[in-house]
Order: C-alpha cells, then structure tokens, then sequence
C-alpha cells in the first residue's frame, strides 16, 4: 500500500513538471471569461495542460458596449463632451422655391446645416448662408422630432443668423457658452454637426490658427477666424466647435477645398464676434452699427484718402475734408471739377495706423454711436488729429 501510494505522489508530481514545462506556468484553475480584464483570477474549473490561461480578456460581443473603466482618458473626454452638448445641437432643413427663367416651371432647392440651441424660447444659432433665402425652416432635434423654425435676425457681415422655432421647453437645452479670447493653437477642439445630413456627429482635432481673416459682404473681412483641423464637410456649417469641457467656443462656417469636402483646413467664427452680435439680432432683427460719416476712401501711398462724406455726417461735422468741388464760369457755363489733392488723409485711428478701408472701419466699430472717435490726418503736409462723435447705421 505504501509503495502504490509513493507511486501517485511520484506521478503527481511529475504531471506537474509536465505542466510547467508545457504551458509556461503551474497547474491551476482557469480564468473566467472577462475576469481577466476585471483583476479577478478565482475560478472552479481547472484547465487542461493543452489550453494555456488566456492572456487577453476575450473580445465582446456585437453591440456589447465597453465598459467606462476600458476607455482611454482621451476616449472619456471626447465621450463627456458628446453626450453633454449632443442635445444642444440640431439639424436644419430648409426649402426654397425659385422660377427658372428658360423652363417656365419652379425649380424646387433644399439645404441642410447645423445649429445650437441658445435659450429656452426657442432661438436657434447658425449661419446665415445655411438659411438665406429659404422659404421654409425645419428644426429637428435630438429624439428626431421636427419643428418649423422662422428668422429673427441676420448679419451679413459676420454669416451670422438667429432662428426661432415653437419647439417645446424641454427639448431645449441651451449650449454652455465658453470665450475665445484666450485660444491657443494646438488647443483641442471638437465639432458637432450634421454632415451629409448625417445627425450629431462629432469629429475632432485641433486649433491650427486663431488669427485668419476670411473675405465677407461689401469688401469686408472677418476677423480672428478661427481655423481649425478638424473634419468640416456640407452640413457642419452652423454647428458648434467645443473645448475640452463642452464650452462653445465657436460656430463651423467654412471650409476650405476645391472638392466641397474636408481637406483638413476648417474655420469657426470666434464666439467673442457672436457675443456681440447676437443680442442684437433677437432684440431688434439686425445689427446698429456706429458710423464715422466716411462713406468712400482709397488707398495711397501716404494713407487713406478721403473720396467722399456723407452730407452733414459726422466726419464732415468734426471738420474732415473731403475731395473740394471747384466751379469755373465761362460764359453762359459754369464748370465743375474735383480736386481730389485737397482730401484730408486718414493715417491713423485711436493712434493706430491703418493702411485699409477694412482696418479702419474695424477700430471704429470697436466704439458704440455717440462714443469719440480720434482720427489722425495728413493736410497740408502736416498730421492733426481730429476727434469725431459716431453716428449710428444698419
């Protein structure tokens, strides 16, 4: 009895060393599936020599989700902020209808672009371009509900626009308005929005610039545009861009290829430009600007030459000359000819020098109407500096 006894112990023993030898590790229970991944290594089941313990927890099954302690601390920001402002986003849909000169029929033309949710009354933030022209606005929202939405206000110079809808309450969920006057390039970004009518998708990237200028109505240029990475294609414009805590920073409005589709150069108006615009287009439809009174300049080599004012405007008021109308008599006749030479030359604003229509009319508006502004002259081969007290325009 002892001597079959010792031979088990001595076999036993053996089937052990085997084991060793075999799978790299001693004989033990198995690991249970997904308690590989969850640190938990206790199982009732021995494993065969032949089936080594698993390395990795075992892949899921389709439409298993993964679990939040299985995502990156990347993943988990992009996922914070997707699920913090999916709701704050919408899609619109509009319609125009437009009579077609050589077929005799309506030509039918529909749009689609992105918006964020600004108040619980229903205002709507998105691009002009999205909605001009458009006959009729639809709004749908994130349970895939649909409301008719009308403008309330528009500004040409910023493709900004405010819509409103008769959606209810509690499907609007304002977005968190963040500033960009601090923005850094390399900074992280993302952006919500309904490309190719694909609803609230997020795409991310980062800020490349914060100083573009993009060409608008009238000769004008858009300021501090932000440009950004990120993916941008039909159907973004009008859609939030975000920092890394959900905060809106910015409004998509372009891209920049020769295909229409992302090429990886996007731009964002800065939400600082729209800080400022935007009560002004629920409260009264549009944007009162202040007015110098210059209605027309040109470029010079020595400034900004004055090439007509407004009639008993501001800058004709504060003494600002323009081109002098000069009248000679011939006879019967009289004859009249401009002597341009005679135009004051603007070659600074507030003590900033200026070389552009654009760069002037920026450091204007940085004023409100009846606020001083200090313009530097050349007259006369000379520099004075005149002070003028803003109108007001639309």
């Amino acid at each position: 009895m002892r001597t079959r006894l010792l031979m088990c112990m001595v076999s036993a023993a053996l089937g052990a060393a085997t084991a060793v030898l075999v799978t790299g590790r001693p004989l033990g229970p198995r690991v249970a599936a997904g308690e590989f991944a969850q640190g938990r290594v206790t199982s009732v089941r021995g494993p065969s020599p032949r089936q080594p313990m698993p390395l990795f927890a075992p892949p899921r099954q389709p439409g298993q989700i993964a679990a939040v302690d299985e995502l990156t601390a990347e993943e988990r920001v992009n996922v914070a902020v997707y699920e913090a402002v999916n709701r704050s986003v919408v899609n619109i849909n509009t319609k125009s209808v437009h009579a077609d000169a050589f077929l005799f029929f309506d030509i039918t033309a529909e749009g689609s672009g992105s918006g964020s949710v600004l108040d619980t009354m229903g205002d709507i933030l998105t691009n002009l371009h999205v909605v001009a022209g458009a006959q009729k606005i639809d709004v749908t929202f994130y349970n895939g509900k649909s409301y008719e939405a009308t403008i309330i206000g528009t500004d040409p110079l910023t493709d900004i626009a405010v819509i409103r809808t008769n959606a209810p309450a509690e499907l609007l969920e304002p977005v968190t308005l963040g500033s960009s006057n601090r923005l850094k390039v390399g900074q992280r970004v993302f952006a919500i929005g309904n490309p190719f009518g694909l609803e609230r998708t997020l795409t991310t990237g980062i800020i490349s610039s914060v100083s573009r200028s993009l060409p608008v109505r009238n000769h004008r240029l858009l300021k501090s545009v932000i440009q950004i990475d990120a993916a941008i294609n039909p159907g973004n414009s009008g859609g939030p861009l975000l920092d890394t805590r959900g905060r809106l920073i910015g409004m998509n409005m372009a891209i920049a290829s020769r295909t229409g589709q992302n090429s990886g150069v996007g731009f964002a108006i800065p939400v600082d430009t729209m800080a400022r615009v935007v009560p002004q287009l629920i409260q009264q439809g549009h944007v009162i600007r202040p007015d110098a009174g210059i209605s027309a300049v040109y470029q010079s080599e020595l400034g900004l030459r004055l090439a007509q004012l407004a009639p008993k405007g501001p800058a004709e008021a504060a003494g600002l000359r323009g081109p002098r109308i000069k009248r000679r008599r011939r006879g019967p006749f009289v004859y009249e000819s401009i002597d341009r030479a005679a135009a004051d030359i603007i070659v600074a604003v507030d003590g900033q020098r200026v070389t552009t229509a654009d760069e002037m009319l920026t450091l204007i508006e940085k004023h409100r109407a009846g606020e001083n502004v200090l313009f530097t002259v050349l007259r006369d081969g000379r520099e004075i500096q005149i002070p003028v007290r803003l109108g007001q325009s639309e």
